[in-house]
């Protein structure tokens, strides 16, 4: 059972987890409007630009199972305060880094900081809120906040590039990690999962990490060097071996597994995690593709391309907001596909931009539909995945969900640049234009655009197929997700 809380203090420990999960997923975004500057500043080659983000989201999902099972084992509130202050020492030195090198390490550090902070806030939030319509508008605000958080970086980034350097789009989290601790350290009651046993398994940790790591450098280098060759086979292969063997180590030989793989025997929880995988591939990438097509092809600002994603952001919170009413009347699973279908929507539509459109032409209304299917999606997906969890797996289920949204990201945002850069390097051969042309680049984009609509798809489908309804529960009643596992 959880330790006893002050029910006056709820507020302020929602409002403290909300906080540190809108930092963590801030940094996700916040990059990408900096991207043209730090290529500049610190000399990245095309292909390895997009280490910027992938570093922070593989190590980010690389270490959250980890990160989760700390927070049970260890106590949330710990594991929190520790999380926080590592994201914001990583912060520090990737805002002082002088090559790239130093800026990529300084990402990763900054994931690993992420992987623990992000369970705990939402295992924090499941084990203050009591099942039902309180943990419903919890999350609710929660994930109004972390959705908004992915969006909203696009608006920062651009003001503090433009008007400050993109050194301040990391520097800004030292400030905000010196607030949360001390605030943290007085209000929030530590908690664990009462269990028998207080084993890290670290075999199963480093496998899982270095299977995912090596599965998203194989697939960054399909870009380079194609899909049979030796270096992507290498990854791949090195990925699907390290993967077994986590498998293995989960099932047979571990004393206190990571990842017991009797927790997917929910139907409910492996559900979630296979649509909200699809949903990061496809956000990540679409942040990842608008960014670079507003300022490579439109020729915005830092600043303008920012403000741009202005109607997104804004859409996207308000929605976020209002979803826990609509899974209140129409259920978990009716929302979420509807969702998913919008950012599908949204997705395909943005395959109609081209090298001489506009804002308000190209990219608003697709923009503002995705936006609107990420915020109805985004909550329905973590209650679901965190519906009738016991206590002493709380980290563990919050530690799944974040790290398939991660993971997908990572893995989409790898797959759909490698078919972007293709695309591009093919329309450059068979036009004899510049690599850097807008008709190159838009040609590119829009197959990202169009792969990542049909994962979008996808999760729509996944949803209808595999969650149940997930309206509210009365009291006493058994969860779906409990009845089921």
């Amino acid at each position: 059972m959880p330790n006893a809380r002050r029910p006056s203090h709820t507020g302020i420990i929602l409002l403290i987890a909300c906080a540190a999960q809108f930092m963590v997923i801030l940094d996700v975004s916040i990059v990408n409007v900096a991207l043209p500057s730090i290529r500049t500043a610190l000399d990245f080659s095309e292909n390895s630009l997009q280490w910027v983000v992938s570093a922070y989201t593989v190590t980010f999902a690389g270490f959250l199972m980890l990160g989760g099972r700390a927070g049970d084992l260890l106590g949330r509130k710990r594991m929190f305060l520790i999380g926080v202050a590592v994201f914001s020492l990583a912060s520090l030195l990737g805002a002082l880094a002088t090559t790239s090198g130093l800026l990529v390490a300084a990402r990763g550090l900054q994931g690993l900081g992420g992987a623990i902070v992000a369970p705990a806030t939402l295992s924090i939030i499941t084990t203050t809120f009591a099942e039902g319509p309180a943990r419903n508008r919890a999350l609710g605000i929660w994930g109004a906040v972390a959705a908004g958080g992915g969006s909203a970086g696009a608006l920062f980034g651009g003001i503090l590039t433009e008007a400050l350097s993109w050194r301040w789009i990391l520097l800004v989290n030292v400030p905000i990690g010196l607030v949360l601790v001390p605030v943290a350290w007085h209000y929030v009651t530590e908690s664990r999962g009462s269990l028998e046993h207080r084993h890290f398994d670290m075999a199963g940790a480093f496998t899982l990490t270095a299977g995912l790591v090596a599965l998203v450098l194989g697939i960054v280098s399909v870009g380079q060097y194609g899909w049979g060759s030796a270096e992507v086979l290498a990854g791949i292969g090195a990925a699907i071996v390290l993967l077994a063997l986590f498998v293995a180590i989960e099932q047979r030989w571990a004393s206190a597994p990571l990842v017991p793989l009797s927790i997917f025997a929910s139907r409910t929880l492996t559900g979630a995690n296979v649509v909200v995988g699809l949903m990061g591939a496809t956000m990540f990438a679409l942040w990842f593709f608008l960014s670079l097509y507003l300022q490579q092809v439109l020729g915005l600002t830092a600043l303008q391309a920012g403000l741009a994603f202005l109607p997104m952001t804004g859409t996207l919170a308000a929605t976020a907001t209002l979803a826990p009413r609509l899974v209140a009347r129409f259920g978990g699973r009716a929302t979420l596909t509807a969702g998913m279908s919008l950012i599908a929507l949204g997705a395909l539509l943005l395959t109609q931009i081209s090298p001489s459109g506009t804002w308000a032409g190209d990219v608003l209304v697709p923009s503002v539909i995705t936006a609107l299917g990420m915020g109805l999606s985004f909550v329905p997906v973590t209650i679901a995945a965190v519906a009738g969890v016991p206590t002493e797996r709380a980290g563990l289920a919050s530690g799944l969900v974040n790290t398939s949204r991660q993971m997908g990201g990572a893995l989409g945002l790898a797959v759909l640049t490698s078919v972007a850069a293709s695309l591009t390097r093919g329309y450059v051969g068979d036009h004899g234009v510049s690599a850097l042309s807008g008709a190159a680049l838009v040609h590119g984009y829009q197959g990202g655009f169009l792969l990542g609509g049909l994962l979008a798809l996808a999760g729509a489908a996944a949803a209808a197929l595999l969650l149940p309804s997930l309206r509210p529960v009365p009291a006493g009643a058994v969860a779906p997700a409990a009845a089921d596992a």
